[in-house]
């Protein structure tokens, strides 16, 4: 199964650059998923566009870096209880080693649609 995973932070007072610590943590952390983790990176807001009452509604682009949201990873595992338990030690390494960051981290499972014709 496949599942993305989206961190976003709470409150952006507290959301300041992460402590190098966390970081080699999160990094070390990657290493033990190793191929279960397909892939990870940074998410900046870059816009939304929505429909209200018939009308489409555009807000963005947004250029600036203070648009960042979080991050996101995407990971193959056979079930959702792995999925969970990933989760729970990424959002852990932060209250270990960020605790005034509050956050929280999305789960979100993939289904893929076969699109041809």
């Amino acid at each position: 199964m496949k599942f993305l995973t989206m961190v976003k932070t709470l409150n952006p007072e507290t959301a300041t650059n992460p402590p190098p610590a966390l970081m080699q943590a999160i990094v070390k952390l990657g290493m033990e998923a190793g191929a279960k983790m397909t892939e990870t990176g940074g998410v900046a807001l870059a816009g939304t566009v929505s429909t209200r009452k018939g009308e489409l509604v555009t807000d963005g682009p947004y250029a600036e870096a203070k648009e960042m949201v979080g991050g996101y990873a995407i990971y193959e595992l056979p079930t959702e209880a792995e999925i969970v338990d990933w989760t729970q030690r990424f959002v852990d390494l932060h209250r270990q080693h960020w605790p005034q960051w509050d956050g929280e981290v999305t789960i979100l499972h993939l289904q893929q649609f076969n699109m041809a014709g």
